[in-house]
């Protein structure tokens, strides 16, 4: 009984990630960048994003096919190679030496797996809040 009890109290722990996709409302609305929002029912079908308080949207949630993972990508130093072995043409010898030619390296790193995506539209009319809350008692 105990066993099940903590395995319980790990599920309740467990973090969660969502992916808030925009595709939808693109090409519809213009999101500044740093404007304030305010994200609200995400413990329900239908969340809503309110930006920099003109732009309301409502999401719905859709279940991803298998797990998407999230990367980051950052800068890697790059390569140094040191001049090794006698050579009279070797000016550099002991010294290190960057490619010129070397692409900039980058370094992925996933930071989380993801099981959902808020798919998000226009709130055009206050029915689809009537629509939301109405999903949410059934």
């Amino acid at each position: 009984m105990a066993a099940i009890s903590r395995s319980h109290d790990q599920l309740e722990d467990e973090e969660e990630y969502v992916l808030l996709d925009f595709d939808g409302v693109s090409g519809q609305v213009s999101i500044p960048p740093n404007a304030p929002y305010v994200l609200s029912g995400l413990d329900t079908l239908n969340p809503i994003l309110i930006i920099d308080n003109k732009i309301k949207l409502i999401g719905e949630y859709e279940e991803t096919i298998g797990t998407c993972f999230v990367f980051t990508e950052g800068d890697v130093a790059p390569v140094v190679h040191e001049e090794t072995g006698p050579s009279e043409a070797n000016l550099f010898s002991g010294k290190f030496i960057v490619d010129p030619k070397q692409a900039p390296a980058k370094e992925v790193k996933p930071i989380a797996r993801l099981h959902k995506v808020l798919k998000f539209r226009l709130l055009l009319r206050e029915i689809d809040i009537d629509d939301a809350i109405a999903k949410k008692t059934d």
